[in-house]
């Protein structure tokens, strides 16, 4: 055992991936902790986890795979179960003759290979894969937690585990705090909520109807139904929630707002909890906010080059307004998060107003807007000013009043970025003048408009390509430089994307910057659609060219940028 981890240690060393101190550093609080030295590696942010997986595939000669490739055999099932393949990060791949072949996070793992080996009788071939790869593969392979949950639930029914929901028809005003503590309903709970992260769910909505209940996912902007639990569950459900969010599980005739932390995979995770009274019980509203899956970084969101050096000009002048547009759940406030990280510094005060403070920014200083007490952006924004800032985020221009007083913040020396609803870049202009801003007050400030659309990414893995149609690539104006239509990309779905054909979502955004032709037409109140004009003669890119740009080079689907940007159907 001491001489493989040797031969890792040295080849980490000798790719320069960590120093010696560090290495006996994590030797250290492997001892510690009594885990394996890799996971403290990545844990300590030594070593990320694929050039750990390369040191130990070089090291050992175990060679590594990749498990979304394989259509694993569902025989295997019988041979590992899953509490096995769950507590030592495994999973079995095939079968030949007396040889098991298994994939593992942690190859070094003696005990988990004797396990294996006494078990099933059988020589283990090990393979190394990463630890995340293994443990969505598990879900999928041996069933989602959720649906093993509802299947305990269902049988424990009959052996009385579930007494309470045999008894009596269980409503929300006769859980008692010692049904919600039951082991069943703790455990469906908690499987919807990993459930949730590890599909990348942005949200998760539990909501009654007559006799049924109906679970959603959120994932990648669209709504995934999942399975349901029985209807005598809901109530216990909720109230469970409540308990995790701290709130009173007596009140059921008002809506109710709350957060929670919950580990899963290791890892906290913050929860959002919105309660809302409805005909047939309350309907619940899950936000994850998964920390670890968010990346601030405005060079990655998916910004056409041009306008990206144009809106980071832009951020980075002492005082003006930018404005982020687009519908509820667009991407606005990522990318002034974004823009507010690139621009972060010790020699500027930055403040926000947020209705709620999404997610929290080192060296920035964040307000969460009351509006029950009387904090609303506008009032928050008078303090601020009052606090000595350089940079100011309003979270939403939601009043004239609020963007009076952002454009008068802007107006005195101050960056001023926020956020505003409109479906286009130039429509937010016209919005501005109709809260009663003046032509030339809107001149004065604003530097640029984002008006953005998020676009899931096709996923790499069973995307396939194909021509469309002769018809298509007409009516679409798309460019045919030797007579034929451009290739393009369809999704078929694999168990990496979890049959969705889509992985992760990225921005399409036009940006409108304030040329002095714009501002004599916004000075004339011209209407919208003089402006666009105009702004496009100068350069400016649509949503819909932008996505056929994005599509073209195989990033999403034809079908996810009509999707998203004007409802049409493309066939």
């Amino acid at each position: 055992m001491a001489s493989l981890k040797e031969r890792i240690s040295q080849v980490l060393l000798s790719r320069g991936l960590v120093t010696e101190a560090q290495l006996a550093q994590a030797a250290a609080a492997q001892r510690d902790k009594g885990t394996s030295l890799q996971k403290v590696l990545i844990e300590q942010g030594l070593v990320s986890e694929s050039d750990l997986l390369a040191a130990i595939s070089q090291g050992l000669g175990i060679p590594p795979i990749t498990l979304a490739r394989y259509k694993l055999d569902p025989n295997l099932k019988a041979l590992v179960p899953r509490e096995i393949a769950s507590q030592y990060e495994l999973l079995p791949v095939s079968c030949i003759g007396q040889t098991l072949t298994v994939a593992m996070s942690d190859p070094l793992n003696l005990m988990a290979l004797d396990t294996l080996t006494a078990m099933t009788g059988l020589s283990i071939n090990p393979f190394i894969a990463g630890s995340k790869d293994i443990r969505e593969a598990i879900d999928q392979y041996y069933g989602a937690g959720v649906e093993e949950t509802l299947r305990t639930i269902v049988q424990k029914t009959e052996a009385d585990a579930l007494e309470f929901i045999a008894e009596k028809k269980e409503t929300e005003e006769s859980v008692g705090l010692s049904q919600i503590q039951e082991a069943p309903v703790v455990r469906y709970t908690d499987a919807i909520l990993t459930s949730a992260v590890r599909m990348r769910a942005s949200d998760l909505l539990i909501e009654p109807r007559e006799q049924t209940v109906r679970i959603r996912y959120r994932v990648d902007g669209v709504l995934q139904e999942g399975k349901a639990p029985p209807k005598s569950l809901h109530a216990a459900i909720v109230s469970r929630l409540k308990v995790m969010s701290e709130l009173n599980i007596a009140e059921r005739r008002l809506p109710q707002d709350g957060h929670f932390t919950f580990r899963v995979d290791e890892r906290l995770i913050d929860f959002r909890l919105s309660i809302l009274p409805a005909t047939f019980g309350s309907n619940v509203c899950v936000r994850v906010l998964d920390k670890g899956a968010i990346k601030l970084d405005i060079d990655t969101l998916g910004f056409d080059p041009d306008d990206l050096k144009r809106l980071k000009a832009c951020a980075k002048r002492p005082h003006g307004l930018i404005l982020a547009t687009g519908p509820t759940g667009s991407g606005k406030t990522t990318t002034l998060y974004a823009l507010l990280r690139m621009i972060e510094s010790p020699d500027k005060n930055i403040v926000t107003v947020e209705d709620p403070v999404e997610f929290d920014l080192k060296g920035i200083n964040q307000v969460g807007a009351r509006p029950d007490i009387g904090l609303t952006f506008a009032a928050a924004l008078r303090s601020i000013l009052r606090q000595d800032p350089d940079v100011i985020m309003v979270g939403e221009i939601r009043d004239g009043e609020t963007a009076d007083m952002a454009v008068k913040s802007a107006l005195t020396g101050h960056l001023v970025l926020t956020t505003l609803h409109t479906n286009t870049a130039v429509g937010s202009i016209v919005r501005l003048m109709n809260m009663g801003l003046e032509p030339f007050l809107i001149n004065s400030c604003l530097m640029a408009v984002v008006g953005q659309r998020l676009v899931r990414r096709v996923c790499r893995r069973c995307a396939q390509p194909y021509e469309p149609s002769e018809g298509v690539a007409k009516r679409l104006g798309l460019p045919r430089p030797d007579g034929k239509s451009p290739q393009f990309v369809r999704p078929a779905g694999c168990r990496a994307c979890f049959q969705s054909g889509y992985v992760g979502r990225e921005v399409l955004a036009e940006t409108l910057i304030l040329t002095p032709e714009i501002r004599e037409l916004i000075l004339k109140r011209s209407v919208e659609r003089d402006i666009e004009e105009m702004a496009k003669r100068q350069g400016m890119r649509g949503l819909r060219d932008l996505g056929l740009a994005k599509a073209l080079a195989h990033v999403t689907t034809l079908e996810e940028v009509f999707r998203t940007t004007t409802g049409e159907v493309v066939g």
